[in-house]
């Protein structure tokens, strides 16, 4: 069975409707069908609600993540083994800390990252990347 992890980047794009959106609405709808598995960090959920509170408020982030909160993907917390998988990628390659957990998630669930976030390229030997552009 397909496994996704969905980067901040990617329901960003497809919650605004930007480049690559419809690759992140098949990959969803995958998993509505039970074609695929979808996870989500914690950590990258809390990139989308700071990033949605900056542009249009606190009020708007709560509505958005009540809607992702009905998308079928396994909200996944984080730990000290997953932690430290992250930690260990931030201390090899020069990329954002919240990129780390969702490499570490999909490398703890054998999962491809769904992104369109350019960072990703220095992570493309470490996991399997979808890219959104």
């Amino acid at each position: 069975m397909k496994r996704y992890v969905f980067d901040s980047y990617a329901l960003l794009a497809f919650l605004e409707d930007e480049k690559g959106a419809d690759l992140v609405e098949k990959a969803l709808r995958e998993v509505v069908a039970n074609k695929a598995r979808g996870f989500l960090s914690v950590i990258n959920w809390g990139e989308i609600y700071y990033s949605i509170m900056r542009e249009r408020g606190q009020g708007e982030a709560e509505v958005v993540l009540t809607h992702v909160a009905g998308y079928p993907l396994e909200l996944v917390d984080v730990d000290l083994n997953l932690t430290k998988v992250a930690a260990r990628l931030k201390g090899r390659y020069r990329i954002a800390y919240a990129d780390c957990f969702a490499a570490a998630l999909a490398k703890k669930n054998k999962a491809v990252v769904l992104t369109g976030d350019p960072e990703f390229k220095l992570l493309e030997n470490e996991v399997e990347v979808k890219w959104l552009t």
